[in-house]
C-alpha cells in the first residue's frame, strides 16, 4: 500500500519583527491540521547579528525562481 504524499506540516520562514535588515532567518515546521494551523507563529529567538534575543514572526516564503 502506497503512502500518502500529503505532509502533516509545512515550512515557514521566521524573520525579526524590529530590524529585518539583519538578514537573520529561522525555518520552522508548522502543522497543516488542527488548531495551530490558523495561528501566526511568533517566537523569541537569538539574533547573532544583534547579539541578543528578539521576537521573530512568521513570514511568507519567497517566490521560487524558474
Amino acid at each position: 500500500m502506497a503512502k500518502s504524499s500529503k505532509k502533516s506540516y509545512e515550512l515557514k520562514m521566521m524573520i525579526p519583527e524590529e530590524k529585518k535588515e539583519t538578514g537573520t532567518r529561522y525555518w520552522v515546521r508548522k502543522p497543516t491540521k488542527g488548531e495551530k494551523r490558523t495561528v501566526k507563529l511568533r517566537q523569541r529567538k537569538y539574533d547573532p547579528v544583534l547579539k541578543k534575543h528578539v521576537w521573530f514572526k512568521e513570514a511568507k516564503l519567497p517566490p521560487h525562481s524558474k
